[in-house]
């Protein structure tokens, strides 16, 4: 160990050697599973070696997740599939291992945090560019715009919806500096469009709430400077949704599932058959579905939480859930039961509140919406306008997606979190 400290303390010290395996975690969300999990091992072996004593004031706020942890692990106990529920816990190993890490590392510094967050967000930027360049030039060689937008903009895996997470804070990043300089607004005004063009409606829509928030609180310019930017920022949303076709379908086609009943959709993958768009009051009352109706983001989401519903009367899981990712079983056999499209029944509950309490009950629901308390309350405490982003953007999201079913959402949250969570005291917030 001393000769491993000789090292680092020649090279590099240990606070800047683990803010660079950081920075190697956040960047390397967007790429494989593999890249995430290598950077997580390195990480906690570096980190071995720089364990001190923990830091009772930020304690609390830690022991959450860890706290989640063990519940979920406690589900192994009482699961529906045992096999699942192993496979399951693997995949949450972040929860405990980086609160733990946290408790024992060295308090980072807000100059240290800033630096992560400042390279970060910059290759979100690079990473942008990237997949833009990528279209250009497939559009270059079929001449077809829809490569610009949505899930064809960004492959599969990460996808459009965590994409757009893991730029959208970038974006705040860029956003919070109070003097920009030429390369930041470029980043800035790079990751707006790449945004815009991943259509993700849920994003789009926590985006545009938190950027009004800003500038109505966080910013010293006058009141009729805020509600010029503001009002610019709104219409621009608007005639962007209403005038560029392929966003402006994604948006309409959810008024229409939200307002309008026995609705038609004929431009779904160019197929002969019309298909019929099920609504929001559909979705939770009909006792039969056919097998060519189409259930859009929302739609989908009612339908899920209604089953939820279901399965609390039917099942005895108020107090323990089904076990950890032991509650597809359950949604296959409804899908089968409402007759969807085959398709649907490998859909999980796309709300993490909602997949929380199904799989791990009453108390798991209780201590996320805790951690979620905790983060937003020491958010607004510092006034840290990066960190109430996260927090919100978590809180708004989780109503939408079941975050902690894929390890890149399990590790975005949980290493934002400890950073932001773990000061031993409030510090002021650096902009720039």
């Amino acid at each position: 160990m001393s000769i491993f400290n000789t090292f680092t303390s020649r090279f590099y010290d240990k606070e800047s050697l683990l803010k660079i395996l950081l920075v190697f975690i956040l960047i390397a969300l967007p790429l494989k599973n593999i890249f995430v999990s290598i950077s997580i091992i390195g990480f906690s072996i570096i980190s071995l070696f720089c364990v001190r004593k923990p830091n009772n004031k930020f304690l609390k706020s830690l022991l959450l997740p860890i706290l989640f942890f063990f519940l979920m692990l406690a589900s192994l106990l009482w699961t529906r599939d045992f096999e699942k529920s192993l496979f399951g816990i693997q995949k949450q190993l972040p929860l405990i291992v980086f609160p733990l890490l946290f408790i024992f590392l060295p308090s980072f510094k807000q100059k240290t945090r800033n630096f992560i967050f400042k390279s970060y967000s910059f290759s979100m930027v690079l990473f942008a560019i990237y997949y833009l360049a990528k279209a250009v030039l497939r559009y270059v060689e079929k001449q077809d715009t829809s490569f610009f937008f949505h899930m064809e903009l960004v492959p599969i895996d990460p996808g459009v919806v965590y994409m757009s997470v893991f730029t959208s804070f970038a974006l705040f990043y860029f956003i919070q500096i109070k003097k920009r300089n030429n390369i930041e607004n470029i980043g800035l005004n790079i990751l707006i469009i790449f945004i815009f063009l991943l259509s993700s409606k849920s994003i789009i829509t926590i985006d545009f709430i938190i950027i009004v928030f800003y500038y109505s609180f966080f910013t010293d310019i006058p009141k009729s400077t805020k509600l010029t930017t503001i009002t610019s920022v709104g219409l621009f949303l608007f005639l962007s949704i209403f005038f560029v076709k392929e966003v402006k379908e994604r948006f309409m086609i959810e008024y229409e599932t939200a307002f309008v009943d026995n609705t038609l959709n004929s431009s779904q993958n160019n197929q002969i058959k019309a298909i019929h768009t099920v609504s929001l009051e559909e979705a939770w009352k009909n006792k039969t579905f056919n097998q060519d109706d189409f259930f859009p983001g929302t739609a989908l989401r009612v339908y899920q939480f209604r089953i939820f519903t279901e399965m609390l009367k039917e099942q005895n899981i108020f107090f323990n859930g089904f076990g950890l990712e032991a509650s597809q079983q359950k949604i296959e056999d409804k899908a089968k039961q409402y007759n969807l499209f085959y398709d649907y029944k490998n859909y999980n509950f796309h709300n993490q509140y909602v997949q929380t309490f199904a799989e791990i009950g009453i108390f798991g629901f209780l201590i996320l919406i805790l951690m979620l308390f905790v983060n937003l309350l020491n958010a607004l405490k510092r006034k840290d306008f990066l960190h109430i982003a996260f927090a919100i953007t978590m809180i708004m999201l989780f109503l939408s997606e079941s975050f902690f079913c894929r390890q890149r959402g399990i590790v975005f949250f949980i290493v934002l979190y400890c950073l932001f969570n773990s000061f031993p005291k409030a510090e002021k917030n650096i902009n720039n």
